[in-house]
C-alpha cells in the first residue's frame, strides 16, 4: 500500500516522458516526476521516496524528504498566507497548507511555527495545524516514571515550559528546573520525573537515568522535586526527623544520599540537601 505523507519503499515498473511509475505489492503506481529519477537505474530496483499530492491533487513521488513526515511535529516557516490560510515550507516544491481554522495564531508570512502534519480525511489532504495540542492524549500514557524520553519544545506558560513527549503526550519543565535557552520547535532528551494525578508529566531535562538508583535513594529525589530542589536534612539530622520526612531509618539515609552525592544528582551543604 503508498501511504500519504510517509516514506515509501517501492519499485520502479516502467519509464515515461514525465518520469518513472513506480508499484508496490499491491500493485498500486504512483509518478516519480523526471527531476526526481536517477541518472541510472533499472527495471524493479527499489527507490525510498515520499508520496504527496501535487497541485492538481494527484499522488505524486519525490526522492526530497520533507522537514515533516505525517503525524509528526516540527518548526516551520510561513511563506505565504492568501485568502484559504497559509503556505508553509517544508521543503518540497507543493507547500503545506496551513488552514485558518487550525492555526492556534493567526499566522504571517516568514513567521516561525509549530506544527503537527495530518492527513484530512475529508479531502484526502496532507495538511498543518499549529493547535499541537489537540493531537496529544495523556489519556493512556505510553512512559512510566524515570523513562528517558524525547521532547519537542511546545510553547511557554506561566509555570514552565511545555513540551511533546515521544510524540505522543503533553508534558511540562518546571522553571527552576530549566537550567538552558530554549526555544519553541528544540529536540532535546528527558526524562520523566513523576507522573501526577490526571497523568500530567513531570519532565526533567537531560539523560540523569536514575531508575537504577536503590529505592530510598528514588524517594529522596521525589522529595527534593516536591519541595523544590531542597531538603532541610543532613547526616546530622536525628533519626526522629529523618524518619518524619522520609519514613526510613538514618542508616538507609545515609547510604541513599551517599548514592547520589556520587552521581552528582545532589549537593550537601550545612544546612540540607540540594537537587543538582
Amino acid at each position: 500500500m503508498i501511504t500519504l505523507g510517509q516514506v515509501n519503499t517501492l519499485e520502479i515498473l516502467r519509464e515515461t516522458d514525465h518520469g518513472v511509475y513506480l508499484i508496490d505489492e499491491e500493485d498500486n503506481e504512483v509518478l516519480l516526476p523526471n527531476r526526481y529519477v536517477p541518472k541510472e537505474f533499472k527495471i524493479w530496483d527499489k527507490l525510498e521516496v515520499f508520496v504527496y499530492l501535487d497541485n492538481e491533487e494527484r499522488p505524486v513521488a519525490s526522492t526530497d524528504m520533507p522537514y515533516i513526515m505525517r503525524d509528526d511535529f516540527a518548526l516551520l516557516r510561513c511563506n505565504q498566507v492568501t485568502n484559504y490560510g497559509a503556505f508553509l515550507d517544508w521543503g518540497l516544491v507543493k507547500e503545506l497548507f496551513c488552514p485558518f481554522k487550525e492555526q492556534a495564531f493567526k499566522m504571517k508570512p516568514g513567521g516561525w511555527y509549530l506544527v503537527h502534519c495530518y492527513l484530512d480525511e475529508k479531502t484526502d489532504r496532507l495538511v498543518a495545524s499549529s493547535k499541537t495540542n489537540r493531537f496529544l492524549d495523556n489519556r493512556e500514557l505510553t512512559v512510566q516514571q524515570f523513562d528517558e524520553v524525547d521532547l519537542i519544545v511546545s510553547h511557554p506558560s506561566d509555570i514552565g515550559m511545555n513540551v511533546i513527549v515521544n510524540k505522543t503526550h503533553l508534558g511540562l519543565i518546571y522553571k527552576d528546573q530549566i537550567f538552558k535557552d530554549l526555544s519553541i520547535g528544540d529536540k532535546i532528551k528527558g526524562i520523566v520525573k513523576k507522573i501526577r494525578p490526571g497523568n500530567k508529566l513531570d519532565i526533567g531535562l537531560g539523560q540523569i537515568g536514575y531508575r537504577n538508583i536503590e529505592p530510598n535513594a528514588e524517594r529522596i529525589m521525589n522529595e527534593l522535586h516536591d519541595n523544590s530542589g531542597f531538603l532541610n536534612l543532613t547526616d546530622k539530622s536525628s533519626p526522629e526527623a529523618i524518619k518524619d520526612v522520609l519514613q526510613m531509618s538514618k542508616k538507609n539515609f545515609k547510604k541513599a544520599i551517599g548514592t547520589l552525592y556520587k552521581q552528582r544528582q545532589i549537593e550537601i551543604k550545612s544546612d540540607g540537601i540540594y537537587l543538582v
